[in-house]
């Protein structure tokens, strides 16, 4: 999806497709070095149906593969940025910067919370915390590089900053629903970030809609550690969010930002000649809802 998003950016306000792969293939090389720490540092045992890297070889040599990777990563971004010249080769540079700052700021609101295990999250700190995590990186950020070297700096980046948005917002809440339906073909592991203690959309809303007995026996729950949160544990906070309509809720939310994307779409792309590529962008919203 991310170098999908840079590629069919680019080409629908005027690049050509030669010209898009090294970008591309810097997204996705970064993404995959961000996805070995992020699994190191979540505890996950299961990655696109196998075994984490850590998992298969252990946490000092997942670590050094995420670290080369993230140094090999921008390589071919930046080494294509010199034919772009110094004005529009600075602004990629910027931008990457900005999500590395972003990401890294999300992330660290993510494992605070648990860490800390903060009871207090609402609905705008986790839509602040996914536009950090999640959006920048997957969404924002490809999108803008695809502005800047399709448009040719004669384009303002932040034309597509609002889709990219709501796309990944939107993004991270059905990641998170797929994430509690065993056998989803999610690949990764069922209920994991229950085990986890993330504090998604749904559990916030279960907490903010449950009696105080039951308010109660969610935060024992989530003092827990991961290792002390057994099966019995997780299904109940699960068959709780179903009983609580917080499973329903957040399809509503991420179906009201699908919608808040395609809004954003046409204000985006609207004056762009039709093309496959507007087309692809245009899918995007309703395929997050639907896979």
């Amino acid at each position: 999806m991310r170098p999908g998003i840079c590629i069919s950016t680019a080409r629908a306000f005027g690049a050509q497709l030669e010209e898009t792969i090294p970008f591309a293939a810097s997204i996705e090389l970064l993404h995959n070095a961000l996805l070995i720490h992020d699994d190191i540092q979540d505890e996950s045992e299961e990655r696109r149906g196998r075994p984490t890297l850590h998992e298969l070889h252990g946490v000092p040599l997942a670590i050094n593969a995420g670290d080369t990777l993230l140094m090999l990563a921008l390589g071919p971004m930046f080494q294509r940025c010199q034919q772009y010249g110094s004005r529009i080769g600075q602004k990629i540079l910027d931008f990457t910067l900005r999500m590395a700052q972003e990401t890294a700021e999300g992330q660290a609101l993510d494992i605070g919370w648990r860490r800390d295990n903060r009871l207090d999250i609402d609905v705008a700190d986790y839509l602040r915390m996914v536009m950090k995590k999640t959006a920048w990186m997957s969404t924002i950020w490809p999108a803008q590089i695809g502005v800047l070297i399709g448009g040719k700096g004669r384009v303002d980046p932040d034309i597509i900053t609002k889709f990219a948005f709501f796309l990944g917002t939107c993004f991270q809440i059905q990641d998170d629903l797929l994430n509690l339906i065993p056998n989803s073909g999610y690949g990764k592991e069922a209920m994991g970030d229950l085990y986890e203690g993330k504090k998604t959309l749904m559990l916030i809303h279960l907490r903010q809609n449950s009696s105080p007995a039951e308010v109660e026996e969610i935060d024992l729950i989530l003092s827990r550690s991961r290792t002390q949160r057994n099966e019995q544990d997780v299904r109940w906070l699960y068959e709780e969010m179903e009983a609580k309509g917080s499973l329903n809720y957040s399809r509503t939310v991420a179906e009201a930002l699908a919608g808040a994307a395609l809004y954003e779409y046409s204000l985006a792309f609207e004056a762009l000649p039709a093309s496959l590529d507007k087309d692809f962008m245009q899918a995007l919203p309703l395929w997050i809802l639907n896979k």
